[in-house]
């Protein structure tokens, strides 16, 4: 696994794209779910009882960068058989995809334009909110662990 990591990150432009990913996430979904507040100035919140919430948030995005940037140096490997690699790139977007789902304030847009129907969801998502995270962060471990795996068969990595 180290070698991997090794391998992939030893080049700067995987290492920026992650980093970039990393905290490009990291703002957003603490934007959104109300950590961090940009209006009247910028202003980092983590109330009481929320910490976990906070550091599912910190992991998601630690591992969508991390997950993303090897999977894209995969890609860049593997040109030709792009069939062999799809669904480690799909569990990626999904994972971080999933981990997005507290809304905070667009909440209020979702229900205006979908009525009922905006509701229901909004509710399902922030009743389900810490769940859903930690089955975003299983599925982004199980990408990183399938991509480890796969890096090592395809550029012939021995293990420890």
């Amino acid at each position: 696994m180290v070698q991997t990591l090794k391998l992939v990150f030893s080049n700067f432009k995987y290492l920026a794209l992650a980093i970039g990913i990393f905290v490009s996430m990291l703002i957003g979904l603490l934007i959104l779910s109300e950590y961090i507040f940009i209006e009247p100035y910028l202003v980092g919140h983590v109330p009481q009882g929320t910490e976990f919430g906070f550091s599912l948030i910190v992991i998601l995005s630690g591992l969508s960068g991390l997950v993303l940037a090897m999977n894209i140096f995969r890609i860049n490997l593997l040109k030709n058989s792009k069939g062999k690699m799809g669904s480690s790139v799909f569990g990626s977007f999904i994972g971080a995809a999933a981990g997005a789902c507290s809304c905070g304030p667009i909440g209020f847009a979702v229900i205006s334009t979908f009525g009922s129907v905006g509701a229901t969801s909004m509710a399902f998502l922030t009743n389900y909110e810490i769940p859903i995270r930690i089955a975003a962060i299983g599925v982004l471990a199980l990408t990183y662990y399938t991509t480890v795996k796969a890096l090592k068969v395809e550029c012939n990595l021995k293990s420890q």
